[in-house]
């Protein structure tokens, strides 16, 4: 039997209703299925925590420079997929959650600068058991309440004992001023229940702004080092460099450069 979630029903009460219409074997049976289907999740996290953890270490011995500054996942709970399932209106079985829920596994990457988000998006693309199945440029293209971040849908084998399975994870990468800025307007969002007063969120937008703004004149000290420590420039003060007031002044109306 396939019940769909509806308007109202808390998680809980989602999934009770589910196991209360079923016999007690169906109702163990999907208990299995939605662990189980948790678990692959668990394993697709850890296969690109590994994929990562990888190239930090080769980037930290090897190439005297390492671009993430650290990293963290996120595996979502059995009520924030049932509601999800409440709220999109999508079938409460393990088939329907595959399909239709993309972000159940999550891993976020901070990097130190803009140039090192595509960097890290290249290496990882360009490794042959990893398919990109999505790519939302949110850097080129800011949402309107002025998040960025660089989201991948990708998917990984996962080795188990009698057979291989696909697994979908969503990889954020992004700076460690877009993530402070992500983190804070997540508490808000949250602690008013989606309903931000209008003045936070220009507030925020602001702030959004102020943040890549300190992006983009980090990035212009970081390629001026780079070029000093290169040997290709003469030590000289670059012109291009702006103060932070300057640098927000021309992002203000303008797009983030491409990668």
């Amino acid at each position: 039997m396939m019940i769909t979630a509806r308007e109202g029903d808390s998680p809980s009460a989602l999934l009770a209703k589910i196991l209360a219409e079923r016999g007690p074997d169906e109702a163990e049976a999907l208990m299995t299925e939605l662990r189980w289907l948790s678990m692959t999740y668990k394993f697709g996290i850890d296969e690109v925590m590994t994929k990562i953890s990888i190239l930090r270490d080769e980037f930290r011995h090897l190439r005297n420079y390492n671009p993430v500054e650290h990293v963290a996942s996120r595996l979502k709970s059995f009520d924030s997929i049932l509601d999800k399932c409440r709220r999109k209106d999508i079938p409460v079985t393990p088939e329907a959650i595959r399909e239709n829920i993309l972000d159940i596994a999550g891993v976020r990457v901070t990097c130190s600068f803009v140039s090192d988000i595509y960097r890290v998006r290249d290496m990882l693309a360009g490794q042959s058991d990893l398919t990109v199945l999505e790519e939302r440029d949110y850097i080129a293209e800011p949402k309107a309440n002025g998040y960025k971040s660089l989201h991948l849908i990708v998917k990984v084998p996962v080795f188990l004992s009698d057979r291989v399975e696909d697994v979908v994870v969503e990889i954020q990468l992004r700076t460690i001023a877009m993530d402070f800025w992500a983190s804070l307007e997540h508490k808000i969002y949250y602690r008013y229940d989606r309903e931000v007063p209008h003045h936070l969120t220009d507030a925020l937008k602001l702030a959004a702004d102020t943040a890549w703004s300190l992006d983009t004149a980090m990035e212009l000290i970081h390629e001026e080092m780079k070029e000093i420590r290169d040997g290709d420039a003469s030590g000289a003060p670059r012109e291009d460099l702006l103060t932070a007031e300057e640098q927000l002044g021309e992002n203000l109306g303008s797009t983030p450069p491409a990668a």
